[in-house]
């Protein structure tokens, strides 16, 4: 009998250990069922506000919602934020689950991933009203230039929005926060050498062009702006 209660003192170990943990399993499942539940609602209320809100025009304007169609999301902007809303309470039930199992380490991923999404959100944010207001600058700078007479307003319009558009990248990035700012100083080094590449090359290869649109847009006798 001695025997046998020995062999089975590691049993019983086991069956404790099960009796404990499945309350907390259960527990756990319930928090995933519920937070499931919240994200789904959150992600519905979250579009049907931005659509209240007309966000989904705004996006259209700023040219975000065709450039999401163009790389074949069926989704708009207001749906993808919807969805980061989603993801963003489902993520936090994992994590309230995950550390009534005990689960640290998972926990502690899960958390770094909850902070990453505020600022992806953010960041969102930033290239969505930042991309709008470079279409406005655009549209403004063309329309002076149209109206002092200077040629290929479009152009220039098309330069100064993609400038507009290059800087506000560039905050979407450093507010992400992504790399210690490795992506920022390369995106810098780049956006730097392709405008000394372009300038020495319109400097070097084109000088009598650059003189004709010099002389075309800024002309020595204003009734010879064509």
């Amino acid at each position: 009998m001695e025997n046998i209660d020995v062999m089975l003192v590691p049993l019983r170990g086991l069956l404790l250990e099960i009796g404990n943990f499945l309350p907390r399993l259960g527990v756990a499942l319930a928090v995933i069922v519920v937070g499931w539940l919240l994200a789904k609602g959150l992600r519905m209320g979250v579009v049907k506000a931005l659509r209240a809100l007309n966000f989904h025009i705004l996006t259209e304007r700023a040219g975000i919602d065709g450039f999401l169609k163009q790389g074949g999301s069926e989704k708009d902007t207001a749906e993808w934020f919807g969805i980061i809303a989603y993801a963003l309470v489902l993520i936090a039930s994992l994590i309230v689950a995950f550390n009534t199992l005990g689960l640290t380490q998972v926990t502690d991923l899960l958390g770094k991933v909850l902070l990453f999404v505020p600022r992806l959100l953010v960041a969102l944010l930033v290239v969505v009203f930042g991309s709008y207001f470079s279409r406005f600058v655009a549209n403004a700078v063309q329309r002076y230039f149209r109206a002092a007479g200077i040629s290929d307003a479009e152009l220039l319009a098309s330069g100064v929005r993609y400038a507009v558009m290059a800087f506000v990248l560039l905050l979407a990035i450093d507010h992400l926060d992504i790399g210690g700012g490795l992506i920022q100083h390369t995106f810098l080094i780049l956006l730097a050498g392709v405008v000394f590449a372009l300038a020495l090359a319109f400097g070097l290869g084109a000088r009598e062009r650059a003189a004709q649109l010099i002389e075309r847009w800024f002309p020595r006798d204003p009734a010879d702006r064509t």
